[in-house]
């Protein structure tokens, strides 16, 4: 949408707040769909949630690729908002369920590579359509998105449901299947089937075809709303704490303000020609992309802490040079080249160190750290809270930069990225290697849980 807005803003003359809206609107409707996509998958399974996702991409894509004017072109995007919050609470959580703990870091990261992947393609179409007249370049932009939408839908159709959702609705002979296929050898899917049952209050050496699930379970399931947010145990506590403030930070922290408005910065920075900055903005997809693969190889090896620390550092350093540098270069009217550069290059860093640890993790750990019963709404929860900053700060960014200059709002995302560091030192245990029905012991301090840990670990071995 970054290049878009260049020509959608000249086509329909529009005002700076009604860009910030045009932006943000969608965010704002991946809540409904992030807050829907809990349930929905929970019923009608994880496939069928992306399957959902995907119609409802192809169809926002259209409506803003027909786009006669600008409250269409809303709807088109608030359409495909919907599907961004189902797809963003579901691929992390599908991802997790069907992956062992030794790669599920990075298989659960894939879907970001996929994000990456289409805001570059995204970037490239701008600069290659850009040269196109007025009224048709930023339509073929926006209406491209549902070719792929198409063969995601198809693609999902041939995967396998997640093993541990067929089981939690009684389905054991084809959850059983899964799980063997979908294991590195036999005896980890049946010490993954017999964690997955005691999770579920399960017999563990039941092996029938199909078990009836209780009224008393389908009642506690429909109790999972007031378990996890009226009456959470201790555990639960921290678990909805972490998930939720590392979604907030993952956007408080000012990424959508790069990614959607780079050409704005790079204007302020001293690039005026509207190619060059298109085609600097592809720099920012680039670096992204890049990054996004680097972390995919180093989230299972490194671990998920460790990545997230060094990733906020890194992203405050960034932050704090580009605030400077922007500074310095509205100071000399543009005529100094270095500060030019140094913000290309500060901006490049803030996106590099963000993608190699923060944006990745934020799914892994999201979808890995929730039980079973709760996994769905969890992340649910987390991806509403995702979209709402995402959507706060794509629809005040242009206001904020005029009320405190580009640079301070650019030093306030440093300051933020400052407490992010520290909430994340003191609230994010490591949860690298461990199983998913270990995960609820993780977040609990007692002795207790400590012997449970060891237990896990020594069936690991």
């Amino acid at each position: 949408m970054s290049g878009a807005m260049i020509f959608v803003k000249k086509e329909f003359h529009i005002s700076d707040v009604k860009t910030e809206v045009l932006a943000g609107i969608l965010n704002l409707c991946a809540l409904i769909g992030s807050l829907s996509a809990g349930r929905t998958s929970d019923y009608v399974g994880r496939r069928y949630t992306i399957v959902i996702a995907s119609v409802l991409f192809f169809l926002g894509s259209v409506v803003m690729g027909y786009g006669p004017n600008y409250t269409i072109l809303l709807l088109g995007r608030c359409i495909a908002g919907v599907g961004v919050g189902f797809a963003l609470m579901i691929a992390p959580v599908y991802s997790a369920e069907v992956s062992s703990p030794s790669t599920r870091g990075f298989l659960s990261s894939l879907p970001e590579i996929g994000i990456s992947t289409g805001i570059l393609l995204g970037y490239l179409s701008n600069y290659v359509f850009a040269g196109l007249p007025l009224r048709f370049g930023w339509r073929i932009m926006l209406g491209l998105a549902a070719i792929p939408s198409v063969f995601l839908a198809i693609g999902i159709l041939r995967m396998p449901e997640s093993p541990r959702w067929l089981i939690m609705k009684g389905r054991l002979r084809e959850g059983k299947e899964i799980m063997y296929k979908v294991s590195n050898s036999p005896e980890e899917a049946e010490f993954r089937l017999r964690e997955v049952k005691r999770n579920l209050g399960m017999d563990e050496n039941c092996d029938d075809d199909v078990v009836k699930i209780s009224d008393s379970v389908k009642k506690q399931d429909e109790g999972v709303w007031k378990e996890l947010l009226l009456k959470p145990t201790k555990s639960l506590q921290r678990i909805l704490l972490a998930g939720i403030g590392i979604h907030f930070f993952e956007h408080a922290t000012g990424i959508e303000a790069v990614i959607l408005y780079s050409h704005r910065i790079f204007a302020k920075a001293g690039v005026h020609d509207h190619k060059h900055q298109i085609l600097a903005t592809c720099g920012v997809g680039l670096t992204k992309f890049s990054f996004i693969v680097l972390s995919t190889i180093l989230i299972d090896r490194v671990g998920r802490r460790k990545l997230v620390l060094t990733s906020v550092s890194g992203m405050i350093l960034a932050l704090t040079g580009l605030g400077t540098f922007l500074f310095l270069a509205e100071q000399s009217g543009g005529k100094l080249i270095w500060t030019l550069v140094l913000s290309i290059i500060t901006t490049y860093s803030y996106v590099a160190f963000f993608n190699v640890g923060l944006a990745p993790v934020t799914w892994v750990y999201t979808a890995e750290i929730f039980p079973l019963r709760y996994r769905g709404l969890g992340v649910g929860i987390g991806v509403a809270v995702n979209r709402l900053m995402n959507a706060t700060v794509s629809m005040t960014f242009l206001s904020m930069m005029s009320a405190m200059t580009i640079a301070g709002v650019f030093f306030m995302f440093a300051g933020i990225s400052v407490i992010a560091l520290i909430f994340f030192y003191f609230f994010l245990p490591e949860t690298k290697g461990k199983s998913l029905e270990e995960m609820e012991a993780l977040f609990t301090k007692s002795k207790d849980s400590k012997n449970v840990r060891k237990e896990v670990e020594i069936g690991n071995h």
